[in-house]
């Protein structure tokens, strides 16, 4: 168990480290947003009083003391939590003996995650829908759950 629970933070930290730095450079060369973390913890700050949705968007919900830490706290267990589930499904040796595959399908199943669960949550709808720029939105998305996986891949390989 403590060698399950150390390679999923590892990984998962890992992971989401490379996803941030992809994140800043398409900012640094490209202009384009990354993640608004204050947001993220907004979100996840208003579960304790049962909100799950914020119809009219996130940004008219009321601002919650510590949302940024909140925020950059859960982006990174929740890329712990992805990294366990991968370790979940394919098993320790995978971790062993990284293929990359299950990291990409893992990182690929996780968009959902993002389009169906916490975008509509912070009431962007499904799959961004409700965002300025949907497409760019979503190709952000997809290209960054492949980072993540190629995260987790490169993780485990330099563990292994």
């Amino acid at each position: 168990m403590f060698e399950f629970t150390g390679l999923a933070v590892l990984m998962g930290i890992g992971a989401t480290a490379l996803l941030d730095v992809w994140a800043k450079l398409l900012k640094m060369l490209f202009g384009l947003p990354s993640g608004n973390w204050a947001m993220v913890g907004r979100w996840f700050a208003y579960f304790p009083r049962l909100k799950f949705v914020h119809t009219q968007g996130i940004m008219h919900s009321a601002p919650v003391a510590g949302e940024l830490a909140i925020g950059w706290t859960m982006h990174y267990v929740v890329g712990i939590i992805f990294a366990a589930g991968l370790l979940a499904i394919w098993g320790l040796d995978w971790a062993h003996h990284p293929s990359f595959l299950p990291a990409l399908i893992v990182g690929l199943v996780t968009v959902g995650f993002g389009w169906f669960v916490l975008q509509p949550g912070m009431g962007v709808g499904v799959a961004c829908s409700g965002a300025p720029n949907p497409t760019l939105a979503r190709l952000l998305s997809i290209t960054g759950h492949v980072v993540f996986a190629v995260g987790l891949y490169g993780t485990a390989l330099l563990l292994s």
